[in-house]
Order: structure tokens, then sequence, then C-alpha cells
């Protein structure tokens, strides 16, 4: 499959720059271009581009005004802007970077310069996204974390309270793993874990059925649009299936493992709690390890 591209959005009143531009940057990014400060702002947030070159002098909202704006813009404040500008003194540049301008690309263009310029912001943005993405993912099971958790369960409960549907959610925890740790040591504990999430991902059938680790051996699975019953059903199910699993550790035993299942269903109203609703989960998985584990125990 194609690597997709980075994408530009040009913005220069004059459209043999834009012509220019595209041709020097066209054949490794995909280009957007606008012709004026207000059409730029409105592009900017349909688009989303990777990076913005901007024009200063142009009629109406100039590049500085521009700026300003979009740096006040949630949507699009972080999208970093480079001035393309036959400007070159000192105070213009100044203004431009104490206005947060990443860089400066001046007229007439010079191709080499004008490649550089825009690779180097282009791998900053593409270094930093990776360090975003990096840090919501549980870096042994490579599933989300619980700080992509708290992002996710925040988008699923605001549709819940709007469209009045119910939320389902399920804490599972791994039956003695402090034994198997201090028996077969941490690196066959790590297998198991690994093993784990793979046994939920495979346990789970929808697209909005969202998995996290939790800590240690804790994990976590947010249903959208599940009432109890469903919830319970796929919880049972992955009971099931690790409880049918049988683990190779390093030292070529196969192991038997259990899960213990909390699992609880609301359907939010505006006052409720997202804290309590992961408390109540929390609560019926202990009660699940309490009943004699490898179980599950709804809160409701």
């Amino acid at each position: 499959m194609e690597e997709k591209k980075n994408t530009l959005l040009i913005v220069d009143d004059e459209n043999a720059n834009l012509k220019i531009l595209t041709h020097i940057l066209g054949s490794e990014y995909t280009i957007y271009t606008a012709s004026n400060g207000l059409n730029a702002l409105q592009k900017a947030k349909e688009l989303q581009p990777d990076l913005i070159l901007l024009d200063i002098l142009m009629p109406g909202m100039d590049g500085y005004e521009t700026l300003s704006t979009i740096k006040t813009t949630e949507e699009i404040k972080r999208i970093p802007v480079v001035f393309i500008t036959g400007l070159d003194s000192e105070e213009d540049e100044e203004k431009g970077l104490s206005l947060d301008a990443a860089d400066y690309i001046t007229k007439p263009f010079s191709v080499p310069i004008v490649k550089l310029r825009v690779r180097n912001q282009i791998q900053i943005v593409n270094q930093l996204r990776t360090i975003e993405r990096l840090s919501m993912i549980d870096q042994l099971t490579n599933l989300p974390n619980r700080r992509s958790f708290d992002i996710r369960l925040g988008v699923e409960w605001k549709q819940a309270i709007r469209e009045k549907l119910p939320i389902s959610l399920l804490m599972l925890d791994l039956d003695k793993f402090k034994d198997l740790n201090d028996t077969y040591g941490h690196q066959s504990g790590d297998i198991v874990i690994k093993y784990l999430a793979d046994v939920f991902q495979r346990s789970l059938k929808r697209p909005s059925d969202f998995t996290a680790r939790w800590g240690g051996e804790e994990f976590i699975v947010l249903l959208p649009n599940t009432p109890l019953e469903g919830a319970m059903d796929v919880a049972e199910n992955i009971r099931v299936n690790v409880e049918n699993s049988s683990i190779k550790i390093v030292d070529g035993t196969n192991l038997k493992i259990t899960v213990s299942i909390g699992v609880t269903s609301i359907t939010p109203a505006q006052n409720s709690s997202t804290e309590m609703f992961i408390a109540k989960a929390d609560r019926a998985m202990y009660m699940a390890k309490e009943a004699g584990r490898n179980k599950v125990i709804s809160a409701d």
C-alpha cells in the first residue's frame, strides 16, 4: 500500500507563486491552496494540513493577522506555519517569530531551500505525532493505555448522554498473577500478559468496542451502545476463552490461567460520573475475586 503523503496548505494571493510552490513540492506532498487569509482559515479547519505556507503581504487579512487567528483557534492552533515572503528585514522576521511562525522562506524561491525548510518542519511534525502515538500505547501489549482509554471514554460518554444510549464497562484482572511471577519469573508473566491482550481483542466483535491495559495485570473493556445483558455475554465469552487457553512460557510449561471480571452498565445523564462508573466495575471485579475467581459479576 502506498504511504500516505503529508499535506501542505499554501496561501498566497498571487497565482504564479502558488504554481511555483506546487511544482517544487507537489511530488513529495499533497498540496492544497488558498488565495487569501479567510479562505486559508476555512481550509485549515476543514483539511487539517500538516503544515501551512503563508504569504505575509495579502489584501484584506494579511499574513500576520492570519497567523494570529490560527494560533488562537483551538482546532488549528497546533498546525505549524512557515511564512513565505519578500520581506527580509530583521524587524519583519522578529515580528513573525513573535507570532509563533515556525520558519521563513523568502522570495524569490530557491528550490533547495524551499524543499529543505519544508522537509525540516514536516520531520518535526511526524516525530511529534509518533511520540504522541507512543504515549497512548502500552509498550508490552500494543493495546491502548490508560491515558488513551480516558480520552476514548470521554468521547463515548458524551455521545451516550447526547443520544441516551447505554454504555458498559468490563474490568478484568488475571487471577493469581503474583504467584505466577514468583514461580515462573517476570518474563513468563510478560508472555501471559501479551497473550491475554490477544484473547481480549479476539473476543470483541465490533469496531467500536475498546480494550486497554489498565495497569499491571488489569485490563478494561469499553462497550458503547451496550446494555448490561450484552456486556455480561461479552464478559462470559472472554472468561471462557481465557479459561480454555494454554500458554507456553519460557521453560516450556503450558500454563492454564483464569480471569475475574467485573461488569457495570449505565445510560449516563449530564450529572453522571465516569469515576463512579469505573469504580463500580472495579468493585464488581473484586467481588468476583472474593467469590472464588474465574467469575463474571455485575455491579448492577
